[in-house]
């Protein structure tokens, strides 16, 4: 498994650690069960957003520290020139670019999302979290499942959604698909 997936994964070992939480009383917070969660801590298997977004609403804890490991630090304002946001590629397939990782107390979470096509019969990982999400699409196409309903987005296309609702997203074409995602 990458390197990234493995630092986050110590991340939430850490944490639960420091906040002297068992890995049952986590496993509740991601809808898990106790065995999945602790192959998360394990740096195995592949982390989804989603989780660390739970993780980081339930504990207090900046999604981004979750995922980068840097702690936010600017109140006033922060700037991500093009290309330099911090990001971490789950898998081969996704890339979160942080747009917003140096502002301390976000209220929402915006990525750059990189997605790289798949083969056409191998389905997609759905995910679910608290709150809302807004995703712009920036280029190419991609399909977007909300609730097993098919929705297909388009370059300027955008969507704001109950991110509760399960959904997941797929490049078409054969191409990439890059979209601004602000989590909520």
């Amino acid at each position: 498994m990458n390197e990234q997936i493995k630092q986050i994964a110590e991340r939430l070992a850490g944490l639960r650690d420091a906040l002297e939480v068992t890995p049952a009383e986590m496993a509740k917070v991601c809808n898990l069960t106790t065995e999945e969660y602790l192959k998360l801590e394990s740096g195995t298997v592949d982390i989804s957003v989603s989780i660390l977004h739970q993780i980081s609403q339930a504990y207090g804890v900046e999604l981004t520290t979750l995922m980068f490991g840097d702690e936010p630090k600017m109140s006033s304002y922060f700037i991500t020139r093009n290309g330099k946001g911090v990001a971490v590629e789950r898998t081969k397939a996704y890339k979160y670019q942080s747009l917003g990782a140096g502002f301390a107390g976000r209220k929402a979470d915006p990525f750059l999302v990189t997605v790289h096509p798949k083969p056409e019969d191998e389905p997609f990982y759905l995910n679910s979290h608290a709150g809302q999400e807004y995703n712009l699409v920036l280029q190419g196409r991609m399909l977007l499942q909300i609730n097993n309903k098919d929705l297909i987005l388009e370059e300027g296309d955008s969507i704001y959604f109950n991110s509760e609702l399960p959904h997941g997203m797929k490049a078409l074409d054969g191409n990439k698909v890059v979209f601004l995602a602000v989590i909520l």
